[in-house]
């Protein structure tokens, strides 16, 4: 039995809920002087944030990636070593620039670097307005005096100092105002987003970014097949120079003694040795011509294709905190947070007297 009324002691009944709820309940309605005037202060707050917090402005860079098809040109040269062409040399290139690694080119320092020190307008460049609107001069003041450098320089003549406002630019970028993404993993899209408090600032950096890093992209993927490709045409140019030469002495030879006796077997022998090394010539030639064939198809079929869906265009879309919504958050934020501060007050008070 003893066991039995300990155990239904340790228990809260409906009652005891009920009551507490209701204890509760009036404590707050006799708070309710501190409760409006925390309300007050919240709509006070929510209205100077909606008014003197600056617009977000967002732009955004859509394009479809298609990598270049390799496999025909597996395929081909297959086909190739049958009659003895070698496309090993000619072959694609590395897998060092395919899937989503263009969407780490659009966070690298270097491509955000140059970004930056591209212009903005006839006077400015893009780091010069960033620092402008950011207010970096008078932020970073303590520590590097921006308003005396001058970024229009050659990158090679920058001191190091400059380097380091560069740097720290880029990775404020990358890290609070560039999105890179892909909306669908199974979609070819890739997504460039850009957020500013500068409208003009933010259109013409995205545009500048994807410009730079599209480029670059194209220029990396089809670099190797295009060395070989003009490689092969050196080559090329260089035999049908000597068989254009060779068909020439050819003729000379041969109109040196225009009616050869049959009988003179000497007198053939120099325009024979120019017939020889015209075919000779000829068969390299036409060896060359097949590689430089095929190598223009690997190089078509290599070079990824970047389309361009949807670019930034004024107005930019923003986000911003609206008059009404920011009243109305405030007293909510500003409440609730009275509302724990009461709570653990009360509850504090009440363990001090019992303890």
């Amino acid at each position: 039995m003893t066991e039995n009324k300990h155990f239904s002691d340790s228990q809260f009944t409906l009652k005891e809920v009920i009551q507490n709820l209701r204890d509760w309940l009036l404590f707050f309605i006799s708070q309710w002087k501190v409760l409006i005037a925390a309300g007050l202060i919240g709509m006070v707050l929510g209205a100077l944030v909606s008014i003197f917090k600056k617009p977000v402005f967002h732009a955004e860079t859509s394009f479809v990636l298609e990598e270049g098809d390799t496999g025909g040109i597996s395929q081909m040269s297959g086909l190739a070593s049958l009659v003895g062409v070698n496309l090993g040399s000619l072959g694609s290139t590395s897998g060092l620039f395919q899937g989503d690694n263009i969407m780490e080119l659009y966070k690298s320092d270097r491509m955000l670097g140059e970004t930056l020190l591209s212009p903005f307008d006839q006077e400015k460049l893009l780091i010069d307005r960033f620092v402008e609107f950011e207010e970096l001069d008078k932020k970073w003041a303590s520590k590097v005096d921006i308003s005396g450098m001058d970024f229009s320089l050659e990158r090679d003549q920058f001191t190091v100092a400059q380097d380091s406002v560069i740097q720290q630019v880029s990775k404020l970028i990358r890290e609070r105002q560039l999105s890179v993404v892909k909306p669908d993993r199974k979609l070819s899209i890739i997504q460039v987003s850009i957020s500013s408090k500068d409208e003009p600032f933010a259109k013409i950096f995205n545009e500048t970014l994807v410009d730079k890093v599209n480029a670059f992209y194209l220029e990396t993927k089809t670099k190797k097949t295009g060395e070989n490709l003009r490689i092969l045409q050196t080559q090329a140019d260089s035999v049908r120079s000597i068989l254009d030469e060779s068909i020439a002495e050819y003729a000379t030879a041969t109109d040196r003694v225009p009616n050869v006796n049959p009988l003179l077997n000497s007198a053939q022998v120099e325009s024979r040795k120019r017939q020889i090394d015209v075919q000779a010539t000829a068969a390299v030639y036409q060896e060359i011509v097949k590689n430089l064939e095929i190598a223009k198809v690997n190089h078509r079929n290599n070079s990824p294709l970047i389309q361009i869906i949807d670019s930034p265009r004024f107005p930019l879309k923003r986000t911003e905190i609206r008059l009404v919504k920011g009243i109305v958050l405030g007293a909510i934020i500003v409440g609730l947070l009275t509302l724990f501060a009461l709570y653990f007050r009360r509850l504090y008070q009440k363990h001090v007297q019992e303890s």
